[in-house]
């Protein structure tokens, strides 16, 4: 198999655009040294035990963060939150604990930072590890969920969005 050839990043990253997939903040650490990020490559992977799989750049603070603090909380993100889903993907140079400062946030039974509207919140601890490629592949096992309200945000060609009410 090693033989056949991948396609193209760009062709691949085109093909993904169409995948339409939830957005959340991903967030470890306490006081000066919490960290996030905007994710919207995250899976549940299995019921028992309870876990979900999250990949991060492994250039990304977040990602030496969650290593170091063998935990991480996901917070599942409102169509009101794109403001939020910008600032920690990046969009307005914010940086490290800086992107904590615009939203209400709490610390969960884990000690991750929560954000507090957040449409759903999960604690985990991590699992398993697995680099490939670019990313750090980071399964959670979940101990702890917290519910909240809104319609969901959604990341699809590139735009932020949200499900039609049905």
């Amino acid at each position: 198999m090693s033989e056949i050839q991948s396609i193209e990043a760009a062709e691949f990253r085109q093909a993904m655009r169409n995948l339409a997939s939830g957005v959340a903040i991903v967030a470890t650490g306490t006081a000066l040294e919490r960290r996030g990020l905007t994710v919207s490559s995250i899976a549940s992977i299995c019921i028992e035990p309870p876990c979900l799989l999250v990949g991060i750049n492994i250039s990304s603070g977040t990602h030496g963060a969650i290593l170091a603090n063998g935990r991480f909380g996901v917070s599942l993100l409102a169509i009101d939150h794109q403001d939020i889903a910008l600032r920690f993907a990046g969009r307005d140079g914010s940086k490290g604990v800086q992107r904590f400062d615009t939203a209400p946030w709490v610390q969960g039974i884990l000690d991750v930072p929560l954000l507090q509207s957040a449409i759903c919140a999960l604690e985990c601890v991590l699992h398993h590890y697995q680099v490939i490629g670019t990313h750090g592949l980071f399964i959670g096992r979940t101990v702890a969920v917290r519910s909240g309200d809104g319609n969901p945000l959604i990341n699809c060609r590139g735009e932020l969005r949200t499900l039609p009410h049905g």
